[in-house]
């Protein structure tokens, strides 16, 4: 899909807040509020808009822990990549991951209530998947940029 200047505009304003009521949206971008809807279902049709939510803070639900891991496998057999990948998808410490390019394979961003609740994670889930050869922990000590919206 080809992006107009309205078509930035709307994601721009989505991404800073998607609460806006539909008239408010609207308006902002110089719509009337059908035309803003058609054009933002034709943006969610074609796979530019993912989904809506909200960004919660981890520190407020107790989650002052934070870590960036690298991840590096022993082998790149098809059955260790099938674990890892699930295992990961299902862990809720890991609110992302990503498979790299670099010194490691893989890339997770965990979120644990304090340092012993991250060392059993370490211990009773990410070492024990077969396919991992070892991890290495980025402490986050302050963050500096997140949750920045996407510029279309």
């Amino acid at each position: 899909m080809k992006l107009d200047e309205r078509d930035r505009r709307i994601l721009t304003l989505l991404q800073e807040d998607c609460r806006m009521s539909n008239a408010d949206l609207a308006e902002a971008v110089g719509m009337s509020p059908s035309a803003f809807w058609r054009r933002v279902r034709a943006l969610e049709d074609a796979g530019v808009i993912a989904r809506y939510g909200a960004v919660v803070v981890p520190k407020a639900m107790g989650l002052s822990f934070e870590a960036l891991v690298q991840v590096n496998l022993t082998r790149h057999a098809p059955e260790h990549l099938t674990e890892f990948i699930r295992a990961v998808e299902s862990n809720p410490h890991v609110v992302e991951c990503y498979a790299t390019t670099g010194q490691a394979d893989y890339h997770l961003r965990v979120l644990a209530p304090d340092l012993e609740a991250y060392n059993q994670f370490l211990e009773r889930f990410l070492f024990r998947l077969a396919g991992v050869a070892s991890a290495q922990t980025h402490v986050i000590l302050k963050t500096i940029k997140r949750d920045t919206p996407v510029v279309p």
